[in-house]
């Protein structure tokens, strides 16, 4: 995986940065705590809110939504979709619970409080990532776009993350942190801190060794799932046995 990372990074990190243009700050993250993951959950959103941790799986014939305890990682309520539905992002925006799916074109609304289904939206775009600033959802799509919506899905302000002037291809789960739309970079160790009104990127996050070999099988598949509690930051992958509480460092 950390050569992905080195091929991502010499595609647009390492280039020549435009006079104009900040330089990009390099973190690796610092493991406080670790907690149980499901290993059979190919996580696609992770969030919490008003105190609960929340997950949506994926994979045809094992999506699913569910509210997780942290201490356990086991599911305390468990919602299952249909096996022609693969399910993506998640997140609760106003009084609705919003789930996508990837290739389906549609996404899901739920009652956040009773897990009731309320109904279906027709979508334009494959679904990758969910989030939300409070105001609008933030969604990816899995290219270098970001898309801003209202309530009612339709596209607000459309957003090109770019690093060092190039795009950044590939953003997938999404996490809205003290005023910045954290990415993971799918199939690398990388997550991208991106400046919402500019779309640049203004750190990169390397979790390179995050889940050490000694927790991997023939399942265990890359970092997505990135969560935040107010206080905390939560990091864990598609499949893995372990959902960490993180801490940023400088990179050297």
């Amino acid at each position: 995986m950390r050569t992905r990372i080195l091929i991502f990074l010499a595609a647009v990190l390492l280039l020549p940065a435009c006079s104009t243009a900040a330089k990009v700050r390099e973190y690796r993250v610092k493991v406080v705590k670790e907690y149980p993951h499901d290993p059979s959950a190919y996580t696609q959103g992770l969030f919490f809110h008003g105190g609960k941790l929340y997950e949506s799986t994926g994979q045809y014939g094992t999506s699913s939504f569910r509210t997780v305890d942290l201490q356990t990682g086991k599911s305390l309520t468990s919602m299952q979709f249909n096996r022609t539905y693969f399910v993506e992002g998640s997140v609760i925006f106003g009084d609705d619970l919003y789930i996508l799916t990837w290739m389906n074109k549609v996404v899901f609304k739920y009652d956040p409080e009773t897990l009731t289904y309320r109904s279906t939206q027709g979508y334009p775009r494959e679904g990758w990532g969910l989030t939300t600033d409070g105001k609008s959802l933030i969604a990816s799509d899995g290219t270098a776009n970001l898309y801003f919506m209202d309530a009612s899905l339709k596209v607000e302000k459309t957003l090109p993350v770019k690093m060092n002037g190039r795009p950044v291809r590939f953003l997938n789960e999404l996490e809205w942190i003290d005023g910045k739309i954290w990415a993971n970079v799918y199939t690398t160790d990388l997550i991208v801190i991106i400046d919402p009104k500019s779309g640049s990127v203004e750190a990169t996050v390397d979790c390179s060794g995050l889940l050490p070999q000694s927790l991997r099988d023939a399942n265990t598949d890359v970092l997505n799932g990135i969560a935040y509690d107010g206080k905390h930051i939560y990091l864990t992958g598609k499949n893995w046995k372990r959902l960490y509480q993180i801490e940023l460092i400088d990179k050297k």
